[in-house]
């Protein structure tokens, strides 16, 4: 096991460790800053539109931006993602479109990416699930031969995303055995941001969380999940020894959730505000901003330009979420599967059926939910 990995301080300096190296020039760490700072700005856009009713639910991940942007861009294009239901940061590496992920919350699809194409499974709102998902994937891309062929851009790793409290979950623990048994591929990505839900880490766990790979037999590996570099140079080792054929890894990234479990919650409930100020200190954003700026890898001019480009994001996801089309009854029942079967259309039929006999002003009424543009066939 490898003590705290840390590369980038909190005051933006460059640290040395003795088994981790970032080997990236000013051009990759401006890029990993610039896709924190959007991937920021959709977070923030998402909780305001939530807080304007545009949204069921959100769930922010301000604070983690560095954790889930580092482990998203140590992936190869053949790697494949099972999350939660806050790696928007890993969404966006995966080249998934912020309304795409918007449109769940919004209500008005169950998912519109093509997991295959863009190697990033629908979002897990199961707590822990996931973990298993990853794990019988990995097995199946074992068993495709898809592991230790030294072709680079064959050999494949999988992961799976969850928070401090989700590794108190079952399915989470029974993914560990299954894993280290088969040796699977698979790099287990824990984002400890300190607490699950409302209870703190010291309820969860009497040791480290990566320290519990060890009773399992497997490597564990706790990162400064605030250090963009430091997480993508761990992940890259992780996804190395997993597409290698060295099996599992549990990678813990130290981290801190900054705003609130999701939009439903109050955080003040259950910390003090001084506990977040400590963290803002923190900040993953900012760090990389003083080493930029520090080193003069980047100007005034290009924190103006990154600035204007996050407003013109806002502005887009501002419009695209009330762009986003209701579907209609109808359509709910034809997106459940890739091919509808005899049954569920036995189902949609008949609902079909039930709506006609009732007058859109009737339909209002008695289905508030269910507005005229949401009758398939319009009701009489």
């Amino acid at each position: 096991m490898t003590g705290f990995v840390q590369l980038l301080t909190p005051e933006g300096e460059r640290v040395e460790h003795p088994d981790y190296d970032y080997r990236g020039g000013p051009d990759q760490i401006r890029s990993l800053y610039r896709d924190m700072v959007l991937v920021r700005r959709f977070d923030t856009e998402a909780t305001a539109l939530q807080r304007h009713g545009e949204l069921g639910i959100w769930a922010p991940l301000i604070g983690q931006e560095a954790a889930q942007v580092g482990a998203g861009r140590a992936l190869r294009a053949q790697d494949h993602v099972f999350p939660t239901y806050r790696e928007h940061g890993v969404a966006w590496c995966r080249g998934i479109d912020p309304l795409q992920v918007l449109s769940l919350f919004r209500g008005v699809d169950y998912g519109s990416w093509d997991p295959v194409e863009t190697g990033f499974q629908l979002y897990t709102l199961v707590i822990g699930a996931q973990a298993l998902h990853a794990v019988g994937y990995a097995m199946g891309v074992q068993r495709d031969g898809a592991v230790g062929t030294g072709d680079s851009g064959r050999d494949t790793a999988v992961v799976a995303h969850f928070g401090d409290g989700a590794t108190s979950q079952g399915d989470v623990n029974e993914a560990f055995v299954f894993a280290a048994s088969y040796q699977a591929p698979v790099v287990f990505f824990c984002q400890n941001n300190q607490y699950a839900i409302s209870e703190p880490l010291e309820r969860q766990s009497r040791i480290p969380l990566y320290r519990r790979a060890e009773g399992f037999g497997f490597p564990g590996i706790q990162v400064d999940g605030n250090d963009v570099l430091a997480t993508q140079a761990v992940m890259q080792a992780a996804l190395a020894r997993a597409r290698e054929g060295g099996g599992p890894t549990l990678v813990e990234a130290y981290t801190y959730r900054m705003g609130a479990h999701t939009t439903t919650d109050d955080p003040t409930r259950y910390r003090l505000s001084d506990e977040v100020e400590h963290w803002k200190l923190k900040d993953p954003l900012a760090r990389v901003e003083a080493y930029l700026r520090r080193n003069g890898f980047a100007s005034d001019d290009y924190f103006a330009e990154l600035g204007d480009e996050a407003d013109a994001l806002g502005e887009r996801i501002r419009a695209g979420v009330k762009r986003l089309a209701e579907p209609t009854a109808h359509q709910l029942f034809d997106r459940v599967y890739a091919e509808i079967s005899d049954e569920l259309a036995a189902q949609r039929d008949g609902y079909d059926a039930y709506l006609a006999n009732f007058t859109d002003a009737e339909l209002v009424e008695a289905h508030p939910s269910t507005s005229s543009g949401a009758v398939a066939g319009g009701a009489r």
